[in-house]
This record gives C-alpha cells, sequence and structure tokens, in this order.
C-alpha cells in the first residue's frame, strides 16, 4: 500500500514536471520581459508591476480554462487526440523554428506602437499573444488529452502556475535581465527555448503519429484496402 503512495506521488510529480517542461520554453519569459520593458519602460515601476501581475492573471486564466475545456473543444468539433497532438506538434515546431531563427518578436511594429499608446496592455499583447498564445493552448489542450482524473488536472495547473510565476518573476525583473543579457544574451537563450521546443513538437508528432498506427479500427482498414485491391 505504501509502495502505491508513492508511486501515485511520483506520477503526479511527473506530471507537474512534463508540464513544466513542455510550457516553459514556448512562453519564453525572456523574451516577453524584452517585449514588456519595450511597451511599459517609460512607466512608473508600481504601474510595471500591476501590469505584470494582470497579465500573469490573465495568461494563467486563459491555459487553465483551456486546459478544462480541451477534452469539450475537441467532441464539439469532433477532433481525435491523435489528430490533436499531430495538430499541435506542427503549430510547436513551427513557434521553435521561428526562436531558433531568432524571431522571437510576434508583435508587428504597428501593434508595438499602439500597445504603447494603451494604458493597460496587461491582457494584449503581454497574457495574449505573448505568454499564453496559440502554441501554450495548443499544448495546454494537448496535456488535458486523455486526462480523467482530478489528481492529473490538479497537477497540470499546478505546473501552469508554476511557469506563469516564473513569467511574472521575470518580468518584474526584466530591466535587470535586460542590461545582463543584451539583445545577444536574450537571442541566445530564445535559441535553446526554441531547441528544447522543437523536441516537445516532435514528441506530439511521435506521439499522434504512433496512436494512429497502433489503432485496431485504423489496421482493420488498411487491411480491408489490400484485400480488396488483392
Amino acid at each position: 500500500m505504501e509502495n502505491l503512495k508513492y508511486l501515485a506521488m511520483g506520477e503526479w510529480f511527473n506530471t507537474i514536471l512534463a508540464t513544466l517542461v513542455a510550457l516553459l520554453p514556448i512562453t519564453n519569459p525572456v523574451s516577453t520581459a524584452a517585449l514588456f520593458m519595450s511597451i511599459t519602460g517609460g512607466r512608473k515601476k508600481k504601474e510595471r508591476f500591476d501590469q505584470a501581475l494582470k497579465a500573469s492573471v490573465y495568461a494563467f486564466g486563459i491555459l487553465v480554462a483551456f486546459l478544462i475545456l480541451g477534452t469539450l473543444i475537441m467532441e464539439f468539433f469532433g477532433i481525435s487526440i491523435p489528430g490533436l497532438r499531430i495538430a499541435g506538434g506542427i503549430m510547436v515546431i513551427r513557434v521553435a523554428f521561428s526562436m531558433l531563427k531568432a524571431e522571437t518578436d510576434e508583435i508587428e511594429p504597428d501593434a508595438k506602437k499602439e500597445a504603447k499608446r494603451k494604458s493597460d496592455v496587461s491582457f494584449t499583447p503581454l497574457a495574449m499573444p505573448s505568454l499564453s498564445g496559440p502554441g501554450a493552448i495548443a499544448i495546454t489542450i494537448g496535456l488535458s488529452a486523455g486526462t480523467e482524473r482530478w489528481v492529473d488536472y490538479s497537477a497540470i495547473v499546478l505546473g501552469i502556475f508554476l511557469v506563469i510565476l516564473a513569467a511574472f518573476l521575470t518580468l518584474l525583473a526584466a530591466d535587470k535581465i535586460l542590461k545582463v543579457l543584451g539583445k545577444t544574451g536574450i537571442n541566445a537563450l530564445s535559441k535553446i527555448m526554441g531547441f528544447l521546443l522543437l523536441a516537445v513538437g516532435i514528441q506530439f508528432l511521435i506521439n499522434g503519429i504512433t496512436a494512429i498506427l497502433v489503432d485496431e479500427a485504423f489496421i482493420n482498414r488498411i487491411i480491408e484496402s489490400i484485400q480488396t485491391v488483392a
């Protein structure tokens, strides 16, 4: 009984770790910190704190909402788990390649100018699309696929919380981070994150394709097609 308890705890911590590994590279808090300073650099420290906090709360809420509603969304659109993993993998790989090429700024110049004029930039562009963009949402829905027990959901939610907490602390220290790393350091770190994200995306693809290939219904259709041709 005691061994089963330790095994369950181990699985719970592994789920938290898997969530961190999958989400942290795509949220890329350091890159968001550069954007944060570029649009709020002239504001008071208290105002920057409020914007960072609100952006983090919004991002957490968006990701948890898609985690909870992920299964319903899949059922509504008739999306299978393998299909979701393949689509999510392609999306994540695209983002990873842009990070490897140091194209980490998802905000267009005109949008950035508009953001500087806005009094509240917490929801957009900080929370969406920087911290919880399409790639992060795709990964979150992918994590929800096949998750049924509330214990697993709690582990994923805690993992999301830790990722967003890391992003919040990074935004608070954005000015210091930019001074230490500079643009070259941020680009180098983004490339490292991009490489990790590329591995996550490829694993998503492998899992999705493998699930299709071992699916009994799929195998039966292949056999029937071969028999028909023969």
